[in-house]
């Protein structure tokens, strides 16, 4: 299968691998060029000529086209590869549906990922062991959102699997690791993740999720 672009990316993202899940479901295949962050490859000259925010995951498509933040990227990649002759319900072009998706999509970039991004960095940069208790709480509430979107959807924005989905999926799997959904009190959460679950490339596009489960527990020593 002929590459379509280069995605320059680290598993380990979350945003990194909601990129991958919309690749497999839309069944292009993509150059993927790893960058080591820890040896700091995505602080390289010529890296930084691509993105001046030096941030994965960032696509370049074959014609020349440069995107970086991963919902930008996701609804290019649909809306550039998608069968011209049939909807594509991942980004859908019904306005008020994608009103919704896009909705979903800020709330993982604005709540979401800052959430989880609250938990991890402390552990980073001041080399705490453990997250604060504020900080974990944060993920209560996000479970709370979730799951009044889910009220009566299958899925975040409605009845089909859509790039708002790849965009929480994988950023929520990373978030409970530091805190476990609870079944009982988020049913509908815990039922939603494991629709994602079942999805035939799940386990492929997000393989790096142990990756980062083994950062963290370098950081702070647990098993």
């Amino acid at each position: 299968m002929k590459t379509v672009g280069k995605l320059y990316m680290s598993k380990t993202s979350p945003a990194v691998r909601s990129v991958l899940f919309t690749v497999k479901a839309l069944g292009i295949s993509l150059e993927y060029i790893n960058l080591d962050m820890k040896q700091g490859e995505h602080l390289k000259p010529d890296f930084i000529k691509i993105n001046p925010q030096h941030t994965v995951p960032t696509y370049v498509d074959d014609d020349g086209t440069i995107v970086w933040d991963s919902h930008a990227i996701m609804s290019f990649l649909v809306e550039k590869h998608s069968n011209p002759n049939e909807a594509n319900t991942l980004y859908p072009a019904n306005l008020a549906q994608r009103a919704v998706i896009n909705q979903r999509l800020f709330f993982e970039a604005s709540v979401v990922y800052p959430t989880l991004r609250g938990i991890v960095l402390p552990l980073v940069q001041q080399k705490l062991k453990t997250p604060s208790t504020e900080a974990l709480q944060e993920a209560q509430t996000v479970y709370d959102f979730l799951e009044v979107f889910l009220a009566d959807h299958k899925f975040l924005a409605g009845q089909n699997l859509t790039i708002a989905d790849f965009s929480i999926i994988t950023t929520l799997t990373a978030l409970d690791y530091f805190v476990p959904i609870d079944e009982a009190k988020h049913p509908k959460v815990a039922k939603w993740v494991n629709s994602c679950k079942e999805l035939p490339y799940y386990n492929e596009a997000n393989e790096g999720l142990q990756q980062f489960k083994e950062f963290i527990q370098g950081l702070t020593g647990a098993s």
